[in-house]
């Protein structure tokens, strides 16, 4: 394999683009930089030049414009050309697996393996072989943004449609597209299932909620203090790549964003972020949107912050996380100052009555009911609590245990550069609830496992569980079920 080797500038990087590993370059990194999507990295500097971002923008928006669009086919490619070397995309439907609306399950282990190892042989293998082999399968390890220097918020294309319809907001970026195919996202638009209507199921109509219908969609359902926190939740404000400014990434000056355009309905779809805890840029880690739904049943909040509450959580998005966490920014492009004591509140209690999807074949404590669930389901359940040692963390009835966790996935790898996205230390992880799990792919807090049975095999992996072939099919007919 070839290697060639980079000077990276300060402004852009080979592509040209703003922001690229900026805070890398103030310690003078020099990457390495292979033919193959996934980059091997020498000498990685941890620590980055500065934490802030340039506020005043001296190049002009149309200048600007003009560059990001030269390039963005290169970065298109780049990172699809990462994704089809990872997993295998093609559209297989499950056969006995839909999600709440009807949309099916996508099957099948789609990570893809070195052609001289199978998972069997892999997980007979101690973490220093794998990791000193090299044979970590490469869509186990951190999945980077679509341009991870750049980062920001990229919604996909038929949400995108859809605002443009009912609002006439446009949330297309001119410098990036949505990259993960249809079929592995969340179904769309997702249902709406409320703790104080149980009665009612879906109670979307079929719609997906914003500033135009939520009225409409929820007068007389909710009483008026939640009603006034669900038009707070779709109502646009401003935020890094959306705003008013020169240096957003919309063609035409935006109102911004609405904490629904991610949550869709409460839940998600799926739009891709970057975590603003962390610097420098090479190690913050991209965001699969986490659904709403039973936020009430948490005692924590956001994949790494342990925030200690919704009302808390609610407030930090807003002030910070949309800016990256960088509060100049935010001063420049319009901060969304909300009052705790009325706004927060209002829409922290809309967000405690999101419930989860129905589950009938649970029973009141959260485990299945022998009456109604099949054998290899009640197997599959005897392996969650046992063997598969996933009751570890994910503890019923909501099948989580409010808490952090920290994998130690770095046994497993080297550290390397995956296009722009350092993975060395994934760190600890919060607990997400399994309890209608069908309804969130892609899985793991970065989305890099894209079905059930890809996160099997990961955790068989990293917890060392030893599940044969008709194991793993038991536990995943058990989280069919959840």
């Amino acid at each position: 394999m070839k290697t060639k080797k980079y000077q990276i500038s300060g402004k852009c990087n080979s592509l040209g683009r703003w922001k690229t590993l900026s805070c890398l370059v103030g310690v003078g990194l020099i990457g390495a930089l292979t033919d193959s999507p996934v980059l091997a990295q020498e000498n990685v500097a941890d620590r980055g030049g500065s934490s802030y971002a340039p506020v005043a923008i001296t190049e002009s928006f149309e200048s600007v414009v003009k560059r990001m669009k030269a390039v963005k086919g290169g970065v298109a490619k780049t990172h699809q050309d990462l994704l089809e070397m990872r997993y295998d995309l093609s559209d297989r439907a499950s056969e006995d697996a839909n999600m709440s609306r009807g949309k099916p399950l996508q099957a099948g282990v789609r990570v893809k393996l070195s052609e001289d190892v199978s998972w069997q042989k892999l997980a007979s293998m101690k973490a220093g072989e794998i990791k000193e082999k090299g044979l970590w399968p490469k869509g186990f390890l951190p999945l980077p943004h679509p341009d991870h220097a750049e980062g920001g918020m990229i919604f996909p294309k038929y949400h995108i449609a859809e605002l443009k319809k009912q609002t006439g907001r446009d949330l297309q970026r001119f410098d990036l597209d949505f990259a993960m195919p249809d079929q592995f996202l969340p179904e769309y638009p997702p249902a709406i299932y409320l703790t104080t209507r149980p009665d009612m199921g879906d109670v979307s109509q079929g719609e997906v909620v914003t500033t135009d219908n939520y009225f409409v969609l929820f007068n007389g359902l909710l009483n008026p203090k939640q009603l006034d926190g669900l038009r707070l939740l779709v109502s646009p404000v401003p935020q890094q790549q959306f705003n008013l400014t020169d240096d957003r990434r919309s063609l035409r000056p935006s109102m911004g964003v609405s904490c629904f355009d991610c949550h869709v309905n409460g839940h998600t779809n799926a739009t891709t972020h970057l975590a603003g805890d962390a610097r420098p840029q090479a190690f913050r880690r991209r965001i699969d949107t986490p659904s709403l739904r039973g936020v009430n049943v948490q005692q924590i909040f956001g994949s790494q912050r342990a925030l200690k509450s919704i009302e808390d959580f609610t407030e930090f998005e807003q002030r910070a996380a949309y800016f990256d966490g960088d509060p100049v920014i935010a001063a420049k492009k319009g901060v969304s100052i909300l009052e705790r004591g009325s706004e927060v509140h209002a829409m922290a209690e809309l967000q405690s009555i999101l419930d989860y999807p129905p589950a009938p074949k649970l029973a009141w404590d959260g485990k299945l009911d022998p009456e109604k669930a099949s054998e290899n389901e009640m197997r599959g359940q005897k392996l969650f609590f046992g063997k598969a040692k996933c009751a570890s963390c994910h503890q019923a009835p909501y099948y989580t245990d409010g808490l952090m966790h920290n994998l130690q996935t770095e046994r497993f790898f080297k550290p390397v550069m995956i296009n722009g996205r350092m993975a060395k230390v994934d760190g600890a992880i919060k607990t997400f609830p399994l309890r209608g799990i069908k309804d969130s792919p892609p899985y793991l807090h970065d989305g890099r496992l894209l079905t059930l049975e890809d996160t099997i095999e990961f955790f068989n992996l990293t917890l060392g569980t030893g599940l044969n072939e008709e194991e793993k099919g038991d536990l995943l007919a058990f989280l069919k079920c959840l």
